[in-house]
């Protein structure tokens, strides 16, 4: 084993550990990917099959670093590859196969959330449910919900809590049966589907069993139902299952994710052995001493101690008398530390709880010219031109994918007006048959202008043609699309909606990005294909894509995100703002009152505080205004559990020494 001497070890144990259900509670940064690659490489050196060994994580940027790594440290090497996927490309994986044992076409389609808002729009007038009572928005989260709980809409009546809840479940059958008639899923149906797949076909269950000897998954305390289902149903014949997480870390329960799969992972797996990493290479000894007094104030916990590996300054807590002022202060000191100490702005974060925060950090980094990129902000894939292109790319791939046609019908416009549409939809909807079957009815019964009627013919012409292009030469798919683009006449399109010559560069230049991105998938796929795109674009996160001018830009920045979003990411200089009762810890979970809830917002600033490699200030304002009035605040209770009683007395006594200074000039 003298290949793993580098390793600390409690990782050389996790990584020599290769049959059985293992937990390797890694704390923040205790060099879990470290871990999982390492012991994907010894399975292999110890005569596993690569392509028979399974590693699930949750983000695409993950599972390519991961799979990267894992190459490095084979030496890029090995054919196959060992599987590194996300849990909803493996399903798409699993589907794309054996979809239609389930009576979903093998080239099924992936909305997103505007083409669900569509779907959920139609299904809530179908059962005649005005927006007054119940919008779509509504309708999807709680129809998300249910299908994160695994519950089918032939289950949801039973799951109802109020009226809205019942009128929902009604809709979700409508909802559910109007995406299967145009084979079409939600991101939400896939881990339904291949569990109901595993409960219904046992067939196909053993052949995905035996397709993968050696299962890990990473951010295991991120799981939800039927996630967890879909883990115990590929792994129950060998339990060789492999989970790498922090409980410490849990802060997604408000979408699914439940912490007692990995605080029960021995009793759901009863001969699993648990592996501690607490050696934290990433944070200083003061954040390290900070993270830990916080969060031994929740209960229900595994037991584990981080131990820093870096000495460094201590954690600052900065008070200011407004959210104006904490603002000025936070950059105020950024500035200084860009312009006198030469630290370059991307190594600097400012987290914050709530979205209403950044402002006034925004302002005043505007102000004094200091260059920012809020994290999150609108998808590359959310922009209109990039999905109008998508939706033609998904009509091609799917001729029965009505709403991405609707989108497509009269853009550019080629005579086809609103009223026709409307006119051919009720036909077909009355007909229960896809549009385009009753597109030469409706124009035999006189329902389409003839203008109208030429358009339809061309654009199924063109779609028809493309399809068989696409087809017969998927090594040219980024030349095809662009072909395709040609034909549509976008450009042409685009200089009708932008008058602006920049406004219309800007958009060209997304055009570019568009193909950049198709050229690079077709780079990195052995077998690519126009349906895999279109699937690797629904898959891909925020940060996936975007041209290299946007990932410069953005690298010489300061950094804005919320404590969620800052989730695995590090900084050297963190800035944590709003350290009060109603921020951190959230209003909601104050008044909810449940330790539940408040553990979570303890764990959520235990996030927070682990981000910072080098340097971390915690902040708080002592009045907000709220409703027009400026009100007293309360520091969050973290400030005090996280400090030692030394740090307590002295920041009270420098609070009573401002208050006392305040009140003479008064």
């Amino acid at each position: 084993m003298s290949r793993l001497d580098h390793l600390n070890p409690p990782q050389r144990e996790a990584v020599a550990t290769l049959s059985g259900p293992l937990l390797v509670l890694a704390g923040a940064g205790t060099g879990k990917t470290r871990v999982i690659t390492h012991r994907v490489v010894e399975l292999i050196r110890n005569g596993v099959p690569p392509d028979r060994i399974l590693s699930v994580t949750f983000t695409n940027k993950a599972a390519r670093e991961m799979l990267e790594r894992t190459k490095g440290l084979l030496g890029g090497r090995v054919k196959p590859a060992p599987i590194v996927s996300t849990f909803h490309s493996l399903c798409v994986r699993i589907l794309r196969e054996d979809a239609e044992l389930l009576g979903y076409p093998g080239n099924f389609v992936i909305y997103d959330r505007g083409e669900q808002e569509s779907v959920a729009r139609t299904a809530l007038r179908d059962v005649r449910v005005g927006d007054g009572a119940l919008t779509p928005a509504d309708l999807l989260n709680r129809v998300g919900r249910w299908k994160m709980l695994g519950i089918p809409p032939s289950q949801a009546t039973e799951a109802v809590e109020d009226d809205l809840d019942f009128l929902a479940a009604v809709a979700y059958r409508k909802y559910q049966s109007k995406l299967r008639a145009v084979g079409a899923v939600d991101f939400d149906d896939l881990l339904l589907l291949v569990n109901q797949l595993f409960r219904e076909r046992p067939e196909a269950l053993d052949r995905w069993q035996r397709r993968f000897s050696h299962v890990q998954i990473d951010e295991y305390q991120d799981t939800n139902g039927v996630q967890f289902d879909f883990v115990e149903a590929l792994v129950r014949p060998h339990q060789n299952l492999c989970v790498v997480g922090d409980d410490d870390q849990s802060i997604y329960g408000w979408r699914g994710a439940d912490v007692a799969h990995i605080l029960g992972f021995s009793s759901h797996f009863p001969k699993a052995k648990v592996v501690r990493l607490e050696d934290n290479y990433r944070c200083t000894h003061s954040v390290i001493e900070h993270a830990n007094r916080l969060v031994r104030h929740n209960t229900g916990r595994h037991q584990k101690t981080l131990r820093a590996h870096k000495p460094g300054e201590d954690v600052r807590f900065l008070e200011f008398p407004d959210e104006k002022s904490e603002a000025e202060g936070v950059v105020r000191e950024i500035a200084y530390l860009l312009g006198q100490e030469n630290v370059a702005p991307e190594d600097v974060a400012i987290l914050f709880r709530t979205n209403e925060q950044p402002r006034a950090f925004e302002t005043e980094l505007r102000r004094r010219q200091i260059p920012y990129d809020i994290v999150g902000t609108q998808s590359f894939f959310d922009r209109r031109e990039i999905k109008d292109l998508l939706a033609y790319l998904k009509v091609v791939a799917n001729p029965a994918d009505e709403v991405s046609l609707l989108r497509i019908v009269n853009t550019p416009p080629r005579g086809i007006g609103n009223g026709t549409v409307q006119k051919v939809l009720a036909r077909a909807v009355s007909a229960g048959k896809p549009l385009w079957d009753v597109v030469p009815e409706a124009i035999a019964a006189g329902e389409v202008p003839d203008r109208a009627a030429k358009g339809f013919r061309s654009l199924r012409s063109l779609l028809d043609g493309y399809r068989d292009r696409f087809q017969s030469n998927p090594r040219r798919l980024h030349d095809t699309v662009r072909s395709l683009v040609d034909d549509v006449g976008y450009s042409a399109e685009i200089e009708r909606q932008y008058k602006s010559a920049d406004q219309q560069l800007l958009r060209e230049e997304l055009l570019e990005q568009f193909f950049d991105t198709i050229r690079e998938y077709t780079d990195r796929e052995s077998r690519p294909s126009l349906i895999g795109f279109v699937e690797t674009a629904a898959l891909s996160l925020r940060d996936d894509f975007g041209s290299e001018d946007d990932k410069k830009k953005r690298a010489g920045a300061v950094k804005l995100l919320t404590l969620h979003s800052a989730k695995g990411l590090e900084f050297p200089r963190v800035y944590m703002v709003g350290l009060e009762e109603g921020i951190l810890p959230h209003r909601r979970s104050v008044e909810d009152g449940s330790e539940t809830a408040i553990a979570e917002e303890r764990r959520l600033c235990y996030v927070g505080i682990t981000r910072a490699e080098n340097h971390l200030a915690l902040s708080r304002a002592t009045s907000r205004t709220k409703w027009g009035k400026r009100r007293p605040t309360i520091p969050s209770r973290f400030l005090f559990e996280m400090q030692s009683d030394e740090e307590i007395e002295e920041w009270e006594a420098a609070q009573q020494e401002a208050e006392e200074a305040a009140a003479e000039e008064t």
